[in-house]
Order: structure tokens, then sequence, then C-alpha cells
């Protein structure tokens, strides 16, 4: 059975000396009864989703069902490759690729929920984007969605990462410790590494609350995709830097599930409240649904 404490994960990655990546191998093997070869693959399959859907909206405009998003992808991208960017193309690109798997998602394409449909942009986004940077292959990325994965059973046990559950520190927050978590250990650092980046991911965004305008995963949700990339994209060279978070991984994942149960139901995916109710997004609503 996996672990259910980041204490835990640690401790079994040291005495064996084997990053979380191995470890979540290892037991999705024993649970599945597959072989490794098997679960491998069913990873790449899963990563070849991820690559088409943080590339198309880059390549032509897409847009929702509803019209709320689309085309903000295929704009950054253009804006990345003018070379005219503040925060340099790297990072332009990335925020991109983010805003592509969600207006895919938006426009009912094909996407991996990863860990939810809400946040699909982050996880991608952030492996792909770092790999290339760092002439990583595609099993490195498919170690790196294992990471993520151990990582997102840890959060999933001790709190949540559904928006109504916890608000959307639960979905794009969680997506983005693991991502940042992914990155740390494609990078060569340690699991205590990988799981600092975590928590300091986790610490930045706690209480950001989940407010769907129309009650569609569209407005607020795209954008703050690209936000949980860039966060866990600089979260990971923070942590490689051997800076460490005060209060420790499990300990945050605790007080954002406590955050999670002390938001109103008006702030966790009910459309009740925060952006939501404001005058525009009010009349965005009435415009789709009369």
């Amino acid at each position: 059975m996996f672990v259910s404490t980041g204490d835990e994960l640690i401790d079994i990655c040291s005495s064996e000396n084997i990053p979380i990546w191995e470890y979540t191998i290892r037991e999705e093997m024993e649970k599945s009864e597959l072989t490794r070869v098997d679960v491998i693959e069913k990873m790449r399959k899963n990563l070849h989703v991820m690559l088409g859907s943080s590339k198309l909206a880059q390549e032509k405009e897409i847009k929702s069902v509803s019209g709320l998003i689309g085309g903000d992808a295929y704009k950054l991208r253009k804006y990345a490759d003018s070379g005219n960017t503040l925060t340099g193309s790297f990072m332009v690109r990335a925020m991109a690729s983010a805003l592509s798997s969600s207006e895919v998602n938006a426009a009912m394409g094909r996407i991996v929920a990863s860990p939810t449909a809400g946040s699909c942009g982050i996880l991608p986004a952030v492996i792909i984007s770092a790999a290339e940077m760092l002439n990583k292959n595609e099993d490195d990325m498919i170690n790196a969605l294992f990471t993520a994965s151990g990582v997102g059973i840890i959060i999933a046990k001790n709190a949540t990462l559904a928006g109504a559950e916890g608000g959307c520190q639960a979905e794009c927050g969680s997506a983005a410790a693991m991502g940042s978590a992914a990155v740390v250990e494609m990078m060569g650092g340690t699991p205590a590494q990988a799981l600092n980046a975590a928590a300091m991911v986790l610490k930045n965004i706690l209480g950001l609350v989940c407010d769907p305008v129309a009650g569609l995963v569209e407005v607020p949700c795209a954008k703050r995709n690209f936000a949980g990339t860039v966060s866990a994209l600089t979260t990971a060279d923070v942590a490689m830097a051997g800076v460490e978070s005060k209060i420790p991984f499990d300990e945050v994942v605790w007080a954002m599930s406590k955050v999670g149960r002390q938001l109103p139901p008006e702030l966790r995916e009910t459309a009740q409240g925060g952006i939501a109710v404001t005058p525009t997004g009010l009349k965005l609503k009435k415009e789709i649904f009369g």
C-alpha cells in the first residue's frame, strides 16, 4: 500500500536509495498486478495525450463551446516567438502550453485530468517545458509523471484534489505542487527537495477559491493554469538552490485540507461567490444561459 505521508515517502526512498518515481512505479505494479513495462506504457499513453493537448491550441485558435475562452494560447505562442518578452520565451511558451490544454478541455477535446480537468494544463506544461529546457527525453518525462503521481496520492489521502471540497487550491494548487516536485527530481534533486518544492507551492496558493463564471471550467480556471505553471517552475529552482520550506510538506497539506473545509460553499465550485458573482461574471452567465 502506498505510504500515507511525505515523511514516510522520504524515509522509504532514503532507505532504499530510490527516487519518488521509482517507488511509485513499484507500488503501481503491486496494486495493478501489471508488469513494469505495462505500467510504464500506460503512463506513456497519458504523456502522449498531454503532448497533444499542450500543443494543439498553440498551433491554431480553439474556442470553447461557450465562447468564454479561446485563442489565448495561440496569442501567447506568437508572442513567445517574437523575442520581445519580459520573462523570456521559455516561460511564455510554458504559459502558452498550460493555456492550450485548458482551451482544448473547454472545447471538449482530449486531455488528461491531472489531477483534475480544471487544472489539466499545469502538469503537462511544467513537465514538457522543463524537459525541453533540460534536454530530457520521453522516458524522463514519464518518470516525472510518476513523481507527480506519488505526490498527488499523498495530497489526496490527506486532503482533497477537488475544487468542490477544497477550492482551487486543491486543484491548481495540487497540480502545481505535483509538477514542481516532478521537475525537481527531473533536475536530479532528492525526494526531500521535491517535497520542499511541493510544500512551497501549496503555501503560496493556500486559500485560493473556486469561483467559475457561469459554473463553467473556463474563467478564471484557464488563467489559473498558467499561473500555477509559473509557480511550479520557479519554485523548482528555489528548491534546487537549497531553500527549504519552514513548514513541512505534510503540515502544509494538513493546512490546505483545513482551509478547504473552512471555505464557505459559495467559494467551492458553486459559482455563487468570488468573481462568478461580479457584474461582468453575472452578465456573461446570462449571455450564455439566458
